[in-house]
């Protein structure tokens, strides 16, 4: 079986979507697929890092003064994140592709829709779209979506009759150690007090929502003894300028870049302080209690979603954030059973096995 991602990472973008592709792309190779990838020059892109994962990655070139596209039909809200217009984005996948005949297209990218998918159809035999946003139309034959409560009606307007709408949390694309940590994760939470801070605002935190945390923290009853983790990208723009701030907190800290081994350190973190994209889905699976900020518009479902399951708790940045956080802090350790509480609650929404499922439908 032959598969191409067609996905991008930016710092406008992010990683979220790079990085759940990757997840997928390893399990299908794994089985015995042939996988590459299309992604473009992005300022903050991820070819290399795919390409030193193992997968063939052609370079799309940026076109910044490209438009939109010249189709009269309205175009997706996110078409400036592409770089290029729809359809010279086409045209390179095209090129990229060459003659060859894909069994599968996987898209990840909110700025494609229908028109560039069939584009493309007669170098694919079938089309799995990923997304969160169910705001435009597309041509697929099978469609994910693994925001929790998201139910298949919501896509049926914008698919064709017959398309395999796979919708919710069973199916969030997890790499294989985070199903593998959950029963260690699950049982040290028991009796776990707040020791483990864990801070992790995504791979990019273009606004540096990192700094405003570790601002804020200097306002909350903290206990003296609990360690930081500061989680950021290798090419997150202010890297340094965290790790300077860092250093004069009181509380013992590290601040790590670029890690491989994220799931170990969320199975032994007491307590995260996170963005709500893709890694809410891994602190669920391994049972890990978060306070969440909505960083772009398409993680405010996640982040309500999760607040009403009682898996999470949702924070606003901005001058707000310092009260807030010390309200929460005080109130998981004046109430022995809340983040055990929490922690239950996450548990329950994800199990980890969702790129199997997902795989296991692409392979048959």
């Amino acid at each position: 079986m032959r598969v191409a991602f067609r996905t991008d990472a930016s710092l406008q973008i992010g990683t979220g979507h790079v990085m759940r592709c990757l997840t997928l792309a390893k399990v299908l190779s794994a089985g015995g697929a042939r996988c590459e990838f299309l992604c473009r020059e992005h300022p903050g892109n991820l070819i290399e890092f795919i390409r030193g994962q193992g997968f063939t990655t052609p370079p799309l070139p940026l076109l910044p003064d490209a438009g939109i596209g010249g189709s009269s039909a309205p175009s997706p809200a996110h078409a400036h994140w592409l770089g290029a217009s729809w359809e010279q984005d086409a045209e390179a996948c095209r090129t990229a592709l060459a003659a060859s005949s894909l069994d599968w297209l996987i898209t990840d990218h909110y700025a494609l829709d229908s028109r560039w998918e069939q584009a493309l159809s007669p170098h694919y035999r079938r089309l799995l779209v990923i997304d969160d946003l169910a705001d435009r139309p597309h041509v697929c034959h099978a469609l994910l979506d693994q925001t929790l409560g998201r139910a298949g009606e919501d896509y049926q307007p914008l698919v064709p009759r017959g398309c395999q709408l796979l919708c919710g949390s069973a199916y969030a694309l997890l790499r294989p150690e985070f199903a593998a940590l959950r029963p260690y994760s699950l049982e040290r939470r028991a009796q776990a007090p707040l020791r483990e801070l864990l801070i992790n605002m995504g791979g990019v935190d273009k606004d540096n929502i990192t700094g405003q945390v570790l601002t804020a923290l200097l306002a909350s009853p903290l206990p003296k003894d609990c360690r930081i983790t500061v989680v950021m990208g290798s090419t997150a723009p202010w890297l340094e300028e965290v790790r300077r701030q860092a250093s004069e907190l009181p509380w013992p800290n590290r601040v790590l870049a670029g890690v491989d081994n994220m799931a170990q350190l969320m199975a032994d973190s007491d307590l995260a302080i996170g963005a709500a994209g893709t890694t809410a889905w891994e602190r669920c699976c391994l049972g890990l209690p978060a306070l969440m900020l909505v960083l772009a518009d398409n993680q405010r479902k996640v982040a309500q979603s999760l607040a009403g399951t009682g898996a999470a708790a949702v924070l606003h940045s901005g001058e707000a954030l310092a009260p807030q956080l010390a309200a929460w802090l005080g109130r998981l350790q004046e109430s022995p059973g809340a983040l055990a509480a929490m922690s239950l609650a996450a548990m329950q929404v994800v199990d980890g096995n969702g790129a199997q499922r997902i795989a296991q439908l692409l392979e048959h």
